[in-house]
């Protein structure tokens, strides 16, 4: 029986069975009685390692969430939370807007909290390597890699997002498309989103197509409403696309929308590829193409190399997951 087992049973979250298991104030009575009602039923007991390592601790992790509306990071935070929950440390959860400092922020929390050590679920590079020097515990960056940046104490895990992007774009070439258009992200070579527009570059150039950024491309946050406008602006400006690549699955759904509202058929009369892997994209209509991130390793293996990190210093770990191309109902071959 583990936390998985127990929030399955109750019909709860895995983050509300942590907070009950935890005795936090937070929690309705009923919602209260229908996770101890499980555990008493099953004999739920915590780990006692688990438990003599909590003792242990003088402060919590702080998982630092750069984005409120990304799908993917909800679900490493729940993946996160219980691997931690399961070695017996404790955690706090702060999201901050994408366009926020997260370093700055993890400074302050190092001055009124001072946490024990840092998971950063996404990050600005430029961020890190002007601010993060006087963070001296450990900590791991996830979904971006910090291996050019040397901090000792900073390790990260990422996917290869340029790859990925890459094998998006062989894809949609192999099916007919040869005007394609990327939404979302920003071309800032420190964000995330840069890796994967630089993959759409490298691909359209090997395979002879054309590739114009300003042309092409369309700027917008990772929500649906954003993705919905941009989505319009880049169709009204490109017209000719037969497929479009958003750089996350929350792009893809919201452009998805307004495409269908401007009078286009998904994929009929356009192909739109999503980005993360995330459960909602395959719930939609028409079932979303996407590249999958694996986020059980990311969390995993984040959540190790945190852990390692406590027990004794070395040098920082940085490790690239890897992903995988999932055929759904959004892309279609061009006759």
């Amino acid at each position: 029986m583990t936390i998985r087992d127990i929030a399955k049973f109750s019909g709860c979250s895995v983050t509300t069975v942590s907070r009950v298991l935890n005795d936090h104030p937070d929690v309705s009575e009923e919602t209260r009685r229908k996770v101890m009602t499980v555990v008493e039923q099953y004999g739920f007991m915590p780990n006692a390692n688990a438990k003599h390592l909590k003792k242990q601790s003088d402060s919590s992790i702080a998982i630092i969430v750069k984005g409120t509306k990304n799908l993917l990071f909800a679900d490493l935070v729940e993946e996160i939370q219980t691997l931690l929950l399961e070695a017996g440390q404790d955690a706090a959860v702060y999201y901050l807007d994408e366009d926020a400092n997260e370093v700055a922020y993890a400074l302050k929390l190092c001055r009124e909290r001072r946490p024990r050590g840092f998971l950063f679920l996404g990050g600005d590079l430029e961020q890190f390597r002007g601010n993060f020097a006087p963070i001296t515990v450990p900590s791991v960056l996830l979904t971006n890699s910090a291996e050019e940046l040397g901090f000792e104490n900073l390790s990260s895990v990422t996917t290869d997002d340029e790859q990925a992007a890459e094998q998006v774009i062989d894809m949609l070439v192999s099916l007919g498309h040869r005007n394609i258009g990327v939404l979302g992200g920003n071309s800032s070579s420190s964000q995330i989103s840069y890796r994967r527009l630089m993959g759409c570059k490298r691909a359209c150039e090997r395979l002879h197509i054309p590739f114009d950024l300003e042309q092409q491309c369309e700027q917008c946050r990772y929500s649906m409403p954003d993705a919905y406008a941009a989505g319009e602006r880049l169709l009204l400006r490109r017209p000719d696309l037969t497929a479009v690549f958003a750089l996350s699955d929350v792009m893809a759904l919201g452009a998805i929308r307004a495409f269908c509202d401007m009078g286009k058929r998904v994929p009929e009369d356009i192909s739109v590829v999503g980005y993360d892997g995330v459960v909602t994209g395959q719930y939609s209509l028409p079932r979303l193409t996407t590249i999958r991130q694996d986020t059980k390793q990311l969390a995993e293996q984040g959540v190790d190399s945190l852990l390692r990190a406590f027990m004794r210093s070395g040098h920082p770990v940085h490790r690239v997951v890897p992903f995988q191309v999932v055929e759904g109902e959004s892309v279609a071959r061009i006759l």
